[in-house]
């Protein structure tokens, strides 16, 4: 048998690859909408609180049931620090008085164990088909709830969706109310405003526009039986629109983000928005009462305590600093004037790296 041309091999490859796509997409949107339709649950009442009445809603009929914290990673080690840091901070407060928080997972999408499975529990799924995120890493993370839902033994009815980027500066209640999701709204997350857009994939039969909240799938905490139906849907739109160039020009990176508003808003999903669920320096100046510190924001000040964004500062903070290896411990503090969420942040990481065993050998 002779030596098949290189055409024929390449033909074969892109075949493959192919085949690859259109059997995932064709599973997860088989696995979508259809099923919740089916299911009696599309009828649902759900609605959103208005600001005036989040600070009411501490005590619901689910504040004691408790939720699994789970968050998607690569095996990079921008991606390992982070997972070690937030995994360090839920251990802290897991069984404080006022948590809910039950389990905890890392759904490590790079289809092979790393050196983290015995600090880190760990579930290992695939990633997507070579070249399908066209680079853009954060397409994984809706094809790994997929697998983790349908694989993994999860004993808690609640799920939070969070980010290796987060630490947890207070206990965390379970926030969803009488069943309904609850997530932090975005300010940059404007599904009216791209209205255009948005038709491609919520169609006005659909209802209106502003059925799509303004949020990300993180962080969230909702019923693992509802995400199990808005997941391969969330997996199905968010490929369809990076396969659209005008939608990809448009969302760029929050682009996946869009992808689980829409989902959720196609199952007539509506979810509780509270402001107090997060807070992003240097943007957020006080911790208060709020649960969760996302540090996707570079923080840079003067050594007179100014705020210097989009400079790089004299006094600085920004993850993306070690992209190639983790932050060194005992990291120096801010100078004065800086705001509090910023000085907490520094200090809940160098508590992070000073007792974490090993720190520096990653």
């Amino acid at each position: 048998m002779g030596k098949a041309s290189p055409l024929l091999l390449l033909l074969l490859v892109l075949g493959f690859f192919f085949a690859t796509y259109n059997f995932i997409t064709m599973i997860v949107h088989n696995r979508g909408l259809g099923a919740w339709e089916s299911d009696g649950l599309d009828g649902m009442p759900l609605r959103r609180l208005s600001d005036s009445e989040n600070g009411n809603v501490g005590t619901t009929e689910s504040s004691n049931l408790l939720f699994h914290v789970a968050l998607t990673a690569t095996d990079s080690p921008y991606s390992k620090w982070q997972c070690r840091i937030m995994h360090y901070w839920y251990k802290k407060v897991k069984d404080m008085p006022g948590s809910s928080m039950g389990g905890f997972t890392r759904i490590l999408h790079s289809g092979s164990p790393d050196n983290l499975m015995d600090e880190i529990p760990t579930f290992v799924v695939d990633p997507l088909p070579d070249g399908l995120d066209r680079g853009y890493v954060v397409l994984n993370r809706p094809w790994a709830f997929v697998q983790w839902l349908e694989k993994a033994t999860i004993d808690e009815e609640y799920i939070l969706m969070a980010e290796p980027d987060h630490v947890f500066v207070n206990p965390l209640p379970n926030l969803a109310q009488g069943g309904n999701p609850v997530a932090f709204p975005f300010f940059y997350i404007k599904p009216a405003q791209n209205e255009k857009i948005i038709r491609k994939f919520y169609p006005e039969e659909k209802g209106p526009v502003t059925d799509i909240d303004p949020i990300g799938n993180s962080p969230v905490i909702i019923k693992k039986s509802m995400l199990e139906k808005i997941a391969p849907t969330w997996m199905n739109v968010s490929l369809t629109m990076k396969d659209d160039q005008e939608t990809d020009k448009a969302f760029g990176w929050v682009l996946e983000m869009y992808a689980y508003a829409v989902a959720s808003a196609l199952h007539r999903v509506q979810h509780i928005l509270r402001k107090d669920f997060m807070l992003q320096p240097p943007w957020d100046l006080e911790v208060g009462k709020k649960f969760i510190i996302h540090y996707t924001y570079g923080c840079d000040y003067s050594l007179k305590g100014e705020l210097t964004y989009g400079k790089i500062g004299e006094w600085r903070f920004d993850k993306r600093s070690y992209l190639r290896g983790p932050p060194p411990r005992n990291l120096s503090l801010p100078p004065p004037g800086v705001p509090e969420s910023v000085v907490t942040l520094v200090k809940m990481v160098n508590e992070a790296t000073s007792n974490i065993p090993g720190w520096d050998d990653d």
